[in-house]
């Protein structure tokens, strides 16, 4: 009985005492393939001028939304938005994998109990008379216990591992583009209510315009075209009226498939002009910095990890696989003396498996993950490129857009004064209606790029804060591993 209660404890407790070597290729982290410094220029003059702060994954989205209305929304979102739930769960499924995958490190004790009842036949119970036997056991027993001798085991328990903090990295990632996703529709919707408002502010002008003109031509002083020409603008008007409304239906569609939920009309922007100062201003910090940082980054480098791992367990099938299985217990023919003196069992049954001829199957699967590994470091890196792309447009954009909103408020500045201008020497009668509706027409395109020049350099904003890594919550994997 102690020496299989010995031989149990000693199944138990070698995890503890073996120290598993790793076969695994020792991971160096690939270097970025891109510049070590942001591109210089006269497009990002104005950027590179400013030094960073702080770094923009350290800011909390609360911090660079400082719009009441956008803050409530976004709360709304990451609440209800249904995408984010589904890589919530996806974290919840990795975490449970990981831990299924990490208890192959340790023994596996079970319970046993048994009875047999079994009737021989006269002709083999060797007495010559029919014979009943009962059999009864109980015991603990480990079943299939691997010594890791090898790290397999444990090279895929750290693939799991790594494949849930992709799965963390994926959600943060989902996260700062959904907060990103929200602010755009939000200052989309804004841009196109003012759209909206300046369209039907037109048409009540051309609609005055064209009874002014209507009056003249009655009384003879205005010609049949000029009445015509005026009747174009009114309805040139009226289809940008129901366009814009459409796109304000459009644009609150697609806020509430994002946020979720149906949004509150209080939580809804007027125009654009309204969220000018909806946004924090952002500099950029070094490319190391900011790239390393970001979550798709991150979640492409722990998935090259995985693969790491997945080259060891695949080395380790070239060797032998030591398998222990034991049990200890009590058995009797009699229920009564089940733990009566004498009555302990216990067994030992080592097994060891050499892999001699299995086809090739052992170094393809080798094959397979280092396959795997070179293809994980090409998206690695591709996801560095991609990001530095992404970065450095934002930035070009980011150096010359208020270059861009200065001319195009000189140019509507300029093209307001030429409409009152020409409206007056029409009046005057010193130039035709014609050149009135050109004056119009310049006026209101340069109103409407005025929006969109807004537009953009807000939006380009919450670009910056989602390719530079935008800060949502405390990314620690280490810390949060411990939660498993």
């Amino acid at each position: 009985m102690f020496r299989g209660i010995a031989i149990l404890s000693i199944a138990i407790t070698c995890q503890a005492f073996l120290a598993a070597c790793s076969m695994a290729p020792h991971y160096n982290r690939p270097e970025a393939p891109v510049a070590a410094t942001w591109p210089t220029g006269p497009a990002y003059k104005e950027v590179m001028e400013k030094p960073a702060d702080k770094a923009v994954a350290d800011t909390p989205w609360q911090e660079f939304f400082v719009n009441p209305q956008l803050r409530k929304l976004i709360d709304l979102a990451l609440a209800n938005n249904r995408d984010l739930r589904v890589a919530t769960l996806n974290i919840e499924r990795s975490r449970a994998q990981y831990r299924i995958q990490r208890s192959d490190q340790f023994p596996k004790v079970d319970a046993d109990t048994s009875a047999n009842y079994q009737r021989l036949a006269e002709d083999f119970s060797g007495t010559g008379l029919p014979l009943n036997l009962h059999q009864y056991t109980i015991g603990l027993g480990v079943s299939s216990y691997e010594l890791d001798l090898f790290g397999r085991v444990k090279n895929l328990s750290e693939q799991a591992l790594q494949q849930f903090f992709a799965s963390g990295e994926a959600r943060r990632s989902l996260q700062i583009s959904l907060v990103a996703e929200i602010a755009a529709n939000y200052l989309t919707l804004a841009a196109d209510r003012e759209l909206l408002k300046l369209a039907k502010d037109t048409l009540m002008s051309q609609q005055a315009s064209y009874q002014l003109i209507r009056r003249r031509y009655e009384s003879g002083v205005s010609s049949a075209l000029d009445l015509h020409q005026a009747q174009i603008s009114v309805d040139t008007a009226r289809v940008d009226v129901t366009r814009f409304t459409t796109f304000v239906a459009q644009d609150e569609n697609g806020l509430n498939l994002v946020v979720g939920s149906t949004v509150p009309s209080s939580l809804l922007p007027g125009a654009l002009s309204e969220t000018l100062i909806a946004l924090k201003d952002l500099q950029p910090g070094l490319p190391s910095d900011v790239l390393l940082s970001r979550p798709d980054i991150l979640e492409a480098e722990a998935l090259l990890k995985a693969t790491h791992a997945n080259i060891g367990a695949a080395r380790a099938a070239f060797f032998p696989r030591i398998t222990l299985v034991s049990s200890v217990g009590f058995g009797s023919d009699d229920l009564s003396g089940l733990f009566a003196d004498g009555s302990s069992v216990w067994q030992f049954a080592p097994r060891i498996s050499l892999p001699i001829f299995n086809a090739g199957s052992n170094q393809a699967n080798l094959k397979v993950a280092e396959v795997d590994r070179d293809r994980a470091v090409a998206q690695y890196e591709k996801a560095i490129q991609t990001a530095f792309r992404e970065v450095v447009d934002a930035l070009a954009l980011r150096g010359t857009i208020n270059d861009q909103v200065a001319a195009q408020q000189s140019l509507t500045d300029a093209a307001g004064a030429s409409y009152r201008l020409s409206q007056a020497r029409y009046e005057e009668g010193s130039d035709s209606y014609l050149i009135v509706l050109d004056s119009q027409r310049s006026l209101y395109g340069s109103q409407q790029s005025l929006i969109s020049f807004r537009l953009a350099r807000l939006t380009n904003l919450v670009t910056l804060y989602k390719v530079l890594g935008g800060g949502s919550e405390s990314n620690n994997s280490g810390q949060k591993i411990e939660k498993i």
